[in-house]
């Protein structure tokens, strides 16, 4: 016998039944069942597993499952079922349905007659034919079992007319499990909770923490710089890493935000005129319908705010153009436009104008606006403006 279960057969159980289905315990999912899965490993460490892998023929319908070993979980009262293979199981996959593709199951099963009524006493890998449909879903799992493969078998597939493209048709589902307080390796798609708070984890070489509700990424070293790429989520407010791009950021419990914020800067060069006496963010004779820049709060909550352009009154020595910055959170205006916050000129010959402003009580890390605005004080006088730019810099 190749496919061994301790405590199973009702006639006897040998010694090395015994040996091979050691396997210790394994990782919890609740206060008395463990994970089904398989068990981890493979020679020289080199892969996170390669037990029971399913091994194709080119161009046919057969496949092997190799050697491995495994546990099944089932009900409370029937306990966790160890599975040694020991030698690999040939499989044969049937033909193609003529009309439309299907998707088959590979499964490590148990048959155990006191609760199943199966007349069967063993542990199997076997095949769960799916239904051959235009849109062909996996079939359920039958009871007491652990699924490892699903296999799509391809409309017309057969023998010697192509078999099946394993490459493409086999997906990896082999779930693993690992004795209680060792560190699970598993699969990106893995979405099982962990077992208990404190619970660790291997995913895409990332170490991850079951924190009671969710996988959290464990830091590379607590006070390390964290290399780029290998955290998307913080472990702890104050953690450091560097970006893709180069950027040196800190984690704030909820998001990754540059460690030093630097300046925000934008401007146009596409002159536009208004006669509005009204503040308005749109000007007449410029593709550019409005000029806004978006900033993060730096931890200080405050900011120095820069507005400024090239401005002048047509025709006139005394009508004012004024430019003032209007700073939104979302729909939320926390500065509407004012000639007291305003770059003001006037006068037919253009002059270069700005003012700063300073703009505290900001929430840290929230994104805000500001959008430069801009009126004339006099009615049907037409305000030119040139070089229109807007900064925020950050108070430390």
């Amino acid at each position: 016998m190749t496919v061994r279960s301790a405590w199973l057969s009702p006639t006897s159980q040998t010694r090395e039944d015994t040996r091979v289905t050691q396997i210790g315990a394994v990782t919890p999912i609740t206060d008395i069942k463990g994970r089904s899965g398989v068990l981890p490993g493979s020679e020289n460490g080199q892969y996170r597993v390669t037990g029971l892998w399913l091994n194709g023929a080119t161009g046919g319908m057969t496949a092997t499952v190799g050697v491995g070993r495994a546990v099944v979980q089932t009900s409370v009262a029937r306990g966790a079922y160890p599975v040694a293979v020991t030698e690999p199981v040939p499989l044969t996959f049937e033909a193609g349905d003529p009309q439309f593709g299907r998707i088959d199951l590979v499964v490590l099963r148990i048959y155990d007659d006191d609760y199943d009524g199966s007349g069967r006493a063993e542990a199997v890998v076997e095949i769960v034919k799916g239904a051959a449909t235009a849109t062909p879903v996996a079939p359920a799992a039958p009871d007491a079992s652990l699924v490892l493969f699903t296999v799509a078998v391809a409309k017309g597939a057969a023998a010697g007319a192509g078999g099946i493209d394993w490459d493409s048709a086999r997906v990896d589902l082999r779930p693993t499990t690992v004795p209680v307080g060792g560190i699970l390796p598993t699969r990106s798609d893995d979405t099982a909770p962990g077992g208990y708070p404190g619970h660790y984890r291997d995913v895409n070489n990332t170490l991850q923490r079951w924190d009671s509700t969710a996988w959290v990424a464990y830091p590379k070293g607590i006070g390390g710089l964290v290399p780029a790429g290998v955290l998307t989520t913080g472990g702890y407010p104050g953690q450091y890493r560097d970006s893709a791009a180069g950027q040196l950021q800190r984690w704030n419990g909820a998001a990754w935000l540059p460690a030093v914020p630097g300046p925000a800067f934008v401007q146009s060069l596409d002159a536009g005129t208004t006669t509005s006496t009204a503040y308005t963010a749109a000007l007449t004779g410029t593709a550019v319908t409005a000029l806004t820049l978006n900033f993060t709060a730096p931890p200080s909550g405050a900011v120095i705010i820069t507005v400024g352009a090239r401005i002048s009154t047509s025709g006139t020595e005394t009508a004012q153009a004024h430019m003032s910055p209007q700073v939104t959170l979302g729909t939320t205006v926390l500065w509407a436009p004012d000639d007291q916050r305003a770059a003001s000129a006037s006068g037919s010959l253009g002059k270069s104008v700005s003012t700063q402003l300073r703009l505290g009580s900001l929430t840290v890390g929230s994104t805000y606006t500001v959008t430069a605005m801009h009126r004339s004080n006099t009615a049907n006088i037409t305000c030119w403006f040139d070089n229109i730019h807007v900064r925020v810099d950050p108070i430390a």
